[in-house]
């Protein structure tokens, strides 16, 4: 007879993973400098839905994004982009009224993160989804549904959407939820008990510690459990410190992050989502899940855009294999994701190994 399943373990489907909200064209600055002074971009694509599906086709899973833009130029190089990914777009709509979103970025201090950002996307075709325009044999098409609450943000529309797809219902499949507090997307505080709703209606659950703190009050593993009783698997994230995954059975895990020499931040959290969801698709425990999650985390960081060349298949099972004191002693750097491929070397330094 087979033991009981694992914190937010998944049955066999179709697609592996189905990821619905806004993607957008992002344009990543050629120079350093401010907005007004930086003289050409580049483009690229991103978005927290799309960025982890993104991630999981780049890592060998199946993943189909739900999502709408534009008829636009815009619209075709994101669904195009996407695909190069090996993303399934079928169930991508395209809007004539409504342009697909776009923002532009400047170059991060590596030290504080801080950065210009400046987005064009109200009235954007994504702000359009509804319960009546998503078809839900498209959105229920795989294990995972991931979801996160910058959808619910974008309109009164998109809110009663998310609403629908994370009430607890037969049949559902398991529900994926990054939090994603954006207080610049809502009106006041408006936005915190939305997104506890929302949560609670998950059966994964992604936040950071600050951003419950700054929208719920809370601050701590244990609190932020106790605000969320209902998912299976609540992961809350320290930063480059560590994760902490808490299931409703009451075990807890916990894992430090690899020490990182950050390009930029901008989609660690995303890339940290996708691969704790990899591993859960692969059924591997809690504990391999966080590493996992830190190692697709850790390959963002080392690049300027949204996304990156995640680790490979044996490679990042070596190195979540590792034991604690060599885990402890990971250091990464740009590249390191072909650089370990050959596996990691010791450096001068005998307190770290360094990749690459």
């Amino acid at each position: 007879m087979p033991g009981p399943a694992a914190p937010g373990s998944v049955d066999p489907g179709p697609v592996d993973i189905v990821c619905l909200g806004e993607s957008m064209v992002t344009f990543l600055p050629t120079a350093r400098g401010r907005l007004a002074d930086v003289p050409s971009f580049v483009r690229g694509i991103g978005g927290a839905e799309s960025n982890v599906a993104c991630s999981l086709a780049a890592s060998g899973h199946s993943a189909k994004w739900v999502g709408r833009v534009g008829t636009d130029g815009f619209g075709e190089y994101l669904l195009a982009a996407m695909a190069s990914y090996g993303v399934d777009t079928s169930a991508v709509q395209r809007d004539p009224l409504r342009p697909t979103g776009v923002y532009f970025r400047t170059a991060g201090d590596r030290s504080t993160d801080a950065h210009e950002v400046l987005y064009y996307r109200a009235g954007s075709a994504a702000s359009a989804m509804s319960p009546s325009t998503v078809r839900y044999e498209d959105v229920w098409a795989g294990r995972i549904l991931h979801l996160s609450g910058i959808t619910a943000a974008l309109s009164a529309d998109c809110l009663a959407l998310m609403r629908d797809l994370t009430a607890r219902r037969a049949g559902r499949p398991l529900v994926s939820f990054d939090v994603n507090h954006r207080p610049g997307l809502w009106d006041a505080h408006a936005g915190a008990s939305v997104l506890l709703d929302l949560a609670r209606g998950a059966d994964i659950v992604f936040v950071g510690e600050d951003e419950a703190e700054a929208a719920w009050g809370v601050r701590g593993a244990d609190a932020i459990r106790a605000a969320l009783p209902e998912p299976e698997v609540v992961v809350v994230k320290r930063g480059g410190e560590d994760a902490v995954a808490s299931s409703n059975a009451g075990r807890a895990e916990q894992s430090p992050a690899p020490r990182v020499d950050v390009v930029a931040h901008v989609g660690a959290g995303d890339a940290f989502a996708a691969g704790f969801l990899s591993a859960t698709l692969r059924g591997l425990p809690v504990h391999d899940r966080l590493r996992h999650g830190h190692l697709m985390a850790a390959a963002t960081l080392t690049v300027a855009g949204d996304l990156a060349t995640p680790p490979q298949g044996a490679c990042a099972d070596r190195l979540v294999a590792l034991d604690d004191r060599d885990w402890g002693r990971l250091r990464l750097g740009p590249g390191w994701t072909a650089a370990a491929e050959q596996g990691p070397q010791d450096s001068q330094d005998p307190q770290e190994v360094r990749i690459p």
